[in-house]
């Protein structure tokens, strides 16, 4: 079953199929791990519901990110034991005076974060080696050294974990498709406040850009690269 089943239409999926969506794009030789947003301030402290969580950062996803993290962990051990790469787009400590824009307006909130909420949880903080890539705009890829770091890396192979589905996850996602990498995503890696915006977001990714399967199918896919060297 697939997380968008019972949202979008049998129809609408079989509308997609007849035109050749969703083909496979698989996986290359050396794939890298971005874990995009993880932050307190969109998963809160603890885990919590929803409606609790906003309480103490009103852009957390609540007990739905603890869920999500607790599977970005288990594909980062993996990338840690192979020694592939990691990378961190993430969102930086706003500046009042220099960081508003468009951003500021449509949602304010998000310029009043406390510092607490731009830490990294301690489960799947970085290491040295990691790659941290702060952004002000929802791709990991707009204006932002990404694409070097990830050409420096040999990485041909993008798994795109963290948050929102909607939002920078599926950015990020078509940003990568469009510099031709390979990409994955775990649809119980990353996460988003609206079950249904999580689900919909899945399928166009699904249906034009990703590969979109749970972290369990990927990790079997990524296993056979082992410690290849790169070539």
């Amino acid at each position: 079953m697939k997380p968008w089943d019972g949202i979008i239409s049998e129809e609408e999926q079989k509308a997609y199929h007849a035109a050749g969506f969703g083909r496979p794009s698989g996986v290359g030789k050396r794939p890298a791990l971005l874990i995009i947003d993880v932050q307190y301030r969109t998963i809160g402290t603890i885990p919590k519901p929803f409606w609790e969580s906003i309480k103490e950062f009103p852009t957390s996803c609540g007990d739905i990110g603890w869920n999500a993290m607790r599977n970005i962990a288990t594909l980062l051990a993996e990338f840690r034991r192979n020694r592939w790469p990691v990378l961190y787009p993430h969102v930086a400590p706003k500046n009042k005076a220099t960081d508003g824009g468009r951003l500021a307006q449509k949602v304010p909130s998000i310029m009043n974060i406390p510092e607490k909420g731009y830490e990294f949880p301690a489960e799947i903080a970085p290491r040295e080696g990691d790659v941290l890539i702060p952004k002000k705009h929802p791709s990991a890829f707009f204006a932002t050294p990404l694409v070097s770091h990830l050409i420096d890396l040999q990485a041909d192979t993008l798994v795109v974990t963290g948050c929102t589905t909607s939002g920078c996850v599926r950015g990020s996602v078509v940003d990568g498709f469009a510099y031709n990498f390979r990409v994955l995503v775990p649809h119980d890696a990353v996460y988003d406040r609206s079950a249904t915006s999580h689900a919909v977001n899945l399928f166009d990714m699904a249906s034009k850009y990703a590969d979109v399967a749970s972290s369990a199918e990927i990790l079997e896919k990524l296993r056979p690269m082992g410690n290849a060297a790169v070539a």
